[in-house]
């Protein structure tokens, strides 16, 4: 029977500290009348010390996870969609995989610019839909404010930082991501880009000191491609799917500009009132900004049952990017009850201690291989000479890896979940399942 990808759990991020308008009119040459005219955006909110692209990540995936009533045991897949990683490697994504303690769950980083959430739900739902998972974990997450120019104030003012997340599960309930768009074009590569750091221009002073290492920006050209590439995606992922324009009740596009929003809605022929904005709360927050809309939408009760709702973006690249959804999920009803709340809190604990005991582990069979002359060769021992005698050895082989202490897999395994094949979007049968 055909299987569809449905969205079940969403959930968001937001640093806490926020920089408004005037804030920044004390450090550049600007006005908060000047900002809103052009961009739209009137705050946004910046990662503090001790907060980075991880932190935020894990934030929001918890939070889906909690809304999907949905273990990290049973996630099939994670995708972290994000232009500023924690590190060049190992990927965000398995960072996140060991925080969450998804042991079970491959996972990569995904590089698309604003794009990306596009980009990572697309490869996720197909997927899914195909049978090669049941459940994937998509993050869009960003600190933008460690890679941009706080000098330059044609791009300083339009980022802020955040994540957003969502929870795809297998169903046989006709519905959820219905069709989808994904395009590129190379050529335009240089209109958004960081110049320093990669290995066409490696780190060194000289690309420290001509600021290489920010974001750099044709807002122009930029302007001129993302009008063209919403229209455009918008029509093909409602062709795709047989869904007449005129029946999308909802937009959520990638806040980068206000203007940009109103030339799409005016070129689609849909009122201003059909797209969701919320730029002027967070500013551009690229991967993360349409998962942190979404989620929005959601929380607020602007999605009903049968709806249609397209999400497109535009980014780096050049990339573009839509899905249209026709949404079947119900809403949580009733929060966490306190056990439940109490079971994750200790699930999550468990994952950190999982986490360290695995690297105890690796450090224990280091130190035996050192011992066995290295390379994991036992150590050859010479023959005892005349007359000498050995006593038997009572070891067994291995038995240094055997002592590190073993954490019991608490995930369910494939029979287990294959076992529920029609399990319907309304919610999955996770570890912290409501109660009855």
């Amino acid at each position: 029977m055909a299987r569809y990808a449905h969205i079940i759990g969403w959930g968001k991020a937001i640093p806490r500290r926020v920089m408004t308008n005037d804030d920044w009119a004390k450090l550049v040459d600007t006005s908060d009348e000047w900002i809103r005219s052009r961009t739209g955006v009137r705050e946004r909110h910046i990662v503090s010390e001790g907060e980075s692209t991880l932190t935020l990540a894990l934030e929001a995936a918890r939070n889906a996870l909690e809304v999907a009533r949905l273990s990290p045991a049973y996630l099939d897949l994670i995708i972290v969609a994000t232009v500023t990683p924690e590190y060049q490697f190992p990927a965000t994504a398995c960072l996140l995989q060991d925080r969450l303690g998804a042991s079970r769950a491959a996972a990569f980083d995904l590089s698309a610019g604003c794009s990306g959430f596009i980009y990572g739900v697309s490869l996720a739902s197909d997927a899914i839909r195909i049978g090669s998972y049941q459940y994937a974990l998509v993050v869009g997450a960003e600190t933008l404010s460690r890679i941009m120019d706080w000098q330059d104030r044609a791009t300083c003012v339009l980022f802020g930082d955040g994540a957003g997340a969502v929870v795809l599960a297998a169903s046989q309930v006709p519905g959820g991501v219905m069709s989808h768009m994904l395009g590129a074009d190379g050529s335009g590569a240089d209109y958004l880009i960081m110049l320093g750091g990669g290995s066409r221009h490696p780190t060194t002073h000289e690309t420290v000191e001509q600021r290489m290492h920010y974001i750099k920006m044709n807002g122009r050209e930029v302007f001129k491609f993302a009008t063209r590439a919403m229209d455009r995606a918008t029509r093909l992922v409602c062709e795709r799917a047989n869904v007449p324009l005129e029946d999308v009740e909802l937009v959520v596009p990638h806040q980068a500009n206000d203007r940009i929003i109103q030339s799409a809605a005016k070129s689609l022929g849909l009122p201003d009132s059909a797209f969701y904005v919320n730029l002027d709360r967070y500013g551009n927050t690229s991967a993360a900004s349409i998962p942190i809309a979404l989620c929005e939408v959601l929380e607020k009760g602007l999605v009903h049952r049968r709806d249609h709702v397209v999400l497109v973006g535009f980014g780096a690249g050049l990339t573009w990017g839509a899905l249209l959804l026709q949404w079947e999920t119900p809403f949580p009803t009733v929060p966490l009850k306190w056990w439940q709340r109490l079971y994750n809190a200790i699930y999550y604990r468990w994952a950190q201690l999982r986490s360290w005991l695995a690297r105890l582990r690796r450090r224990v069979e280091g130190w035996q291989s050192r011992e066995n002359g290295g390379n994991g060769e036992p150590r050859k021992v010479p023959p005892p000479s005349h007359g000498e005698t050995t006593a038997p050895s009572t070891a067994r082989p291995g038995a240094a890896r055997d002592e590190g202490a073993k954490v019991p897999e608490i995930s369910p395994t494939a029979d287990e979940r294959a076992s529920h094949p029609e399990e319907s979007p309304t919610r999955a049968r996770g570890a912290n399942q409501e109660g009855s």
